[in-house]
């Protein structure tokens, strides 16, 4: 499943886990994204990828 915000654009960055020791191995930030009912611009009611932040926000119009 493609872990992409269709409002913001948000997407996985990556970065590292950091042990106590100092130890680096690679990790995946995910943003938190829902397929959630919405209407668009045109008033259609469609399924979309959107992040939590951008519902909250009040950027999309739930159905």
């Amino acid at each position: 499943m493609s872990q992409v915000c269709e409002i913001c654009g948000k997407h996985p960055s990556f970065g590292h886990n950091v042990s106590h020791s100092h130890r680096v191995t690679n990790r995946v930030f995910r943003p938190n994204v829902q397929k959630i009912t919405i209407k668009d611009s045109k008033g259609h009611v469609r399924k979309a990828r959107v992040c939590t932040r951008c519902m909250k926000a009040g950027k999309v119009e739930r159905a």
